[in-house]
């Protein structure tokens, strides 16, 4: 099928953008794979006062949601990567109408009209 909303140059733009997305999202993925305690070489529980474990766990929590949010917005961004090469990109996924351009610029994984995302 093909993308008559938007020029092959458009296109080459938003997948450029969408690729640099992708690589950044998973570099930052691979980076917090890492336990913290592989940075400082110590065993994790290794006289730790209790309050420095609580912390611990707490921030082990916190990352594990960043990464979960990392791991949707990399799942957004492989979809209207998908989207480009199947022909359908710049269109609701809903009505089918043309996304405007600017919303793309500010979104480029937008998959429906503004008014139909609320």
């Amino acid at each position: 099928m093909k993308n008559t909303h938007l020029t092959e140059k458009q296109l080459e733009h938003f997948k450029q953008i969408l690729l640099n997305m992708q690589t950044n999202l998973q570099d930052e993925l691979a980076v917090n794979s890492k336990s913290p305690n592989d940075a400082i070489q110590e065993p994790a529980d290794y006289s730790n006062h209790p309050a420095d474990l609580g912390t611990e766990q707490f921030e082990q929590e916190r990352s594990a949601g960043f990464d979960m949010i990392k791991k949707e917005q990399l799942q957004q961004v492989e979809d209207a990567l998908k989207r480009i090469e199947e022909g359908n990109y710049g269109f609701s996924v809903v009505s089918g109408k043309p996304i405007p351009i600017e919303r793309l610029e500010a979104e480029p994984t937008a998959k429906m009209l503004v008014d139909e995302a609320e």
